[in-house]
């Protein structure tokens, strides 16, 4: 893996090249072992926390934990285009738009003892806004390349703050072409459904029943190019005891080798459609 600055990294993938990379501010790694038409994204994977703003932080590092992503980019380290981000989203949310990034409080609880300062909230969304320049490269470069392209958005969610049954795996899709993406949005529900979990854990996979697909990564990519469909991901965290903070390396081990079966045969089934 090499450290790169944004500009390197856009020039590498305006030229084809494949690399792995971490930007030279350590806040995202890239990596491209091929050019295909579809991507993935965990960009909620990151779990640093810069060191300057720990005594203002009012949420401990389990509370922090409890709300990203972890291992979501494990799950997808066999595809040959994956973008992650390193920082936590309590730093800022790269799925969040600008504005919006850096939480005052998060899920009812202030996040800061006092209010952040002009330079640190900068030197946050300075980085947000070179992670979202590479995403638009990279975006642009698989459409010239292929005509079209899909996007796997990873997260996943805490399933047993809800008091209801709710799915192993929901797509999110209210900010993307329904009509014309119908048929792909519902083969990848079904190919998700099709993953095998062990521990008896069931693999139900449904449409907008507990997150409907509101998140800026999706929404920059969709209003920024007319040829991509983004498909907002979410996994319940059956891999881990979300309130024990331990992870379960057999589920997520399931969950990779599953999505390594499905996500590539869904991905060449959209190009086949979409590329004409």
């Amino acid at each position: 893996m090499q450290k790169l600055s944004i500009s390197d990294i856009i020039s590498k993938i305006r030229a084809e090249d494949r690399f792995h990379a971490v930007a030279s501010d350590y806040s995202f790694t890239i990596k491209i072992d091929d050019y295909v038409p579809y991507a993935c994204a965990a960009v909620h994977n990151g779990h640093q926390f810069r060191k300057e703003l720990w005594a203002k932080c009012l949420h401990s590092e389990y509370e922090r934990w409890y709300e990203e992503d972890p291992k979501t980019k494990t799950m997808l380290k066999p595809h040959p285009i994956v973008i992650s981000g390193m920082d936590s989203r309590f730093e800022y949310d790269l799925n969040r738009d600008p504005e919006n990034a850096i939480y005052d409080d998060a899920w009812g609880k202030q996040l800061w003892k006092e209010p952040l300062s002009v330079e640190e909230k900068s030197k946050s969304l300075k980085k947000h806004q070179n992670f979202y320049k590479v995403v638009s490269a990279l975006i642009n470069q698989l459409e010239l390349k292929f005509g079209c392209c899909v996007v796997y958005d990873l997260h996943s969610y805490n399933w047993k703050r809800w008091d209801r049954e709710v799915p192993t795996w929901n797509l999110g899709t209210a900010n993307v072409d329904n009509k014309r993406f119908e048929n792909d949005i519902e083969a990848w529900r079904v190919q998700l459904s099709r993953i095998k979990l062990p521990n008896e854990i069931p693999t139900t996979a449904k449409i907008n029943d507990t997150f409907q697909g509101n998140g800026y990564f999706l929404k920059f990519i969709t209003n920024n190019f007319n040829n991509t469909l983004v498909l907002a991901t979410e996994v319940a965290k059956i891999y881990c005891d979300e309130l024990g903070q331990v992870v379960y390396p057999e589920v997520v081990s399931a969950i990779r080798k599953g999505l390594k079966k499905q996500l590539p045969t869904h991905a060449s089934n959209f190009h086949k459609i979409h590329s004409s």
